[in-house]
């Protein structure tokens, strides 16, 4: 890995002499520019317009135009001498929380290692004590004639010099969000909250291609070719879900379920409860009090109803207790009597044949 600067770690009277490798790089494909009518090959010259002709690589420096059209030459030389502590020192300022630097400041990153075998131990020493912190380094360097802010921050048990822009550098966002008060639904967020949980069971940012560079290669390989370049579907128009936005929260979770059904877990129950939550804010007061006093009524009316039934129906039972309680006593006195004239004839009938049996006594 071709070395991009070398330089010295200054950690307070702990110097680390280290050397700066490029720890990214962009894969694209190579483009030249070229003439759209013939192909021909277009290619930038070097001109001079004091001599009005092309000079080589090897006689460009850099220059300064002041503002009253006068223009200073500055050498490779001249920038190599600058009086700058950071030229060749990292010199650390600070020790701070990794959230108290905005990512939007990070720029390019370079992986730093020893110069020699002496560096080592207060390269562990400064790495573990980050790790053990969960801090980065605040620095300065002066790389590539321009000095940066940097943090230096522990990366897969190697150290990484993450240079910055200048806080002044960074644009004001005001007047790019709503600047409108917009209220955001309890469900909305619950919602929305499912959806993020959904969308990042199991995600592996190693999974993640370029697929520009493949489409890319593909319309070079049909060019190449001579055959019909692939092209993309025409996209329909973007749905407006921006008045019915729990339906479209709604769509988004089934959408993602149906992507990916082995994804299973308190994504999914968070998703499920949330789905359940109505989309219906809540009546205002006065409405449920009205709602609640007609339940009231309603239950007052049905507990006089069965009330009514209740008591229809206890003299009802009384009068058939009655009725049949007069049923028995008329029947009762009416077998007593029968009884008392079956006896009547019985003994009635005994004296007849008693007075039939005594003999007359003659004249």
């Amino acid at each position: 890995m071709q070395t991009t600067w070398k330089g010295t770690i200054s950690f307070g009277l702990v110097s680390i002499p280290v050397h700066l490798y490029s720890a990214t790089k962009e894969h694209d494909v190579p483009l030249h520019q070229v003439h759209a009518k013939d192909g021909g090959r277009v290619r930038m010259k070097r001109y001079c317009e004091e001599e009005e002709k092309e000079v080589p690589y090897a006689e460009i420096a850099k220059g300064y135009e002041s503002p009253d059209g006068r223009t200073v030459t500055l050498t490779d030389e001249d920038l190599a001498d600058l009086p700058l502590p950071s030229k060749k020192i990292i010199d650390v300022l600070a020790f701070v929380d990794e959230g108290e630097i905005d990512p939007l400041m990070f720029s390019k990153a370079y992986y730093v290692g020893v110069a020699d075998k002496a560096a080592s131990k207060p390269y562990a020493l400064l790495r573990d004590a980050l790790v053990e912190s969960g801090q980065i380094a605040v620095t300065k360097i002066a790389l590539r004639s321009r000095e940066s802010p940097a943090v230096l921050r522990v990366h897969d048990g190697t150290l990484v010099l993450q240079t910055c822009i200048w806080p002044d550098e960074v644009r004001p966002a005001a007047g790019i969000a709503p600047e409108e008060d917009v209220t955001v639904r309890p469900q909305e967020l619950r919602m929305a909250r499912s959806l993020m949980e959904t969308l990042s069971e199991d995600f592996d940012l190693e999974q993640l291609h370029d697929d520009y560079q493949q489409a890319l290669q593909q319309v070079i390989e049909a060019r190449l070719q001579g055959v019909e370049v692939p092209h993309e579907e025409e996209a329909g128009e973007a749905p407006d879900n921006v008045i019915d936005l729990m339906e479209a929260l709604r769509s988004s979770l089934r959408r993602a379920k149906d992507a990916h059904p082995d994804r299973t877990g308190a994504g999914e129950t968070a998703a499920d409860a949330a789905e359940a939550e109505p989309v219906e804010e809540q009546p205002p007061p006065r409405r449920r009090s009205a709602a609640k006093k007609t339940t009231a009524t309603t239950t007052a009316t049905k507990a006089t109803t069965a009330t009514k039934a209740t008591a229809t129906t206890k003299p009802s039972a009384a009068t058939s207790k009655k009725s049949t309680t007069a049923k028995k006593s008329a029947t009762e006195p009416k077998s007593a009597t029968e009884k008392k004239s079956a006896t009547e004839k019985k003994s009635t009938s005994t004296t007849t044949t008693r007075k039939s049996a005594t003999p007359r006594r003659a004249s």
